[in-house]
């Protein structure tokens, strides 16, 4: 578990990105990280397993999961259990960049049969209402 002087850590370093972020400057990829290796004779995590953490975080603007909501671009998860996704945020100004990226990595990181976690803040393509799984339109449907 990260400290809060981590997390603040983490938060300033995205926002001061996002700050930077234009067409014409290359801004450093914001990474969030957790975990640890995964022990040899652990079995490795499957896709829904990792895919059920994702869902367990939620934007909390929308009470979306991060999955549904279309926010998660690429899961790639490796022989030794390491978990690599690229995902995105609604908006470069969305009020919880700081912190949701380290909360999806904490989340995988709990599944058993994962090791090392690395979710990184990407912005191409951009997010859009059309990435949105049926399940989460029905739910916005309601509201």
């Amino acid at each position: 578990m990260q400290d809060n002087n981590s997390i603040d850590s983490n938060e300033a370093s995205l926002l001061e990105a996002l700050a930077l972020q234009d067409k014409t400057s290359s801004v450093e990829d914001f990474i969030a990280y957790a975990g640890k290796e995964k022990p040899q004779d652990e079995t490795t995590a499957s896709k829904d397993d990792v895919i059920t953490a994702l869902k367990t975080v939620s934007d909390p603007e929308i009470m979306i999961n991060v999955y549904d909501m279309g926010l998660i671009y690429k899961l790639d998860i490796a022989d030794n259990g390491d978990v690599f996704i690229d995902m995105t945020l609604t908006a470069p100004t969305c009020p919880v960049a700081g912190v949701l990226p380290q909360q999806v990595a904490d989340a995988v990181s709990l599944v058993e049969g994962t090791g090392k976690v690395q979710v990184k803040v990407v912005w191409e393509p951009a997010w859009s209402l059309d990435k949105i799984s049926d399940d989460a339109r029905a739910l916005m449907d309601l509201f």
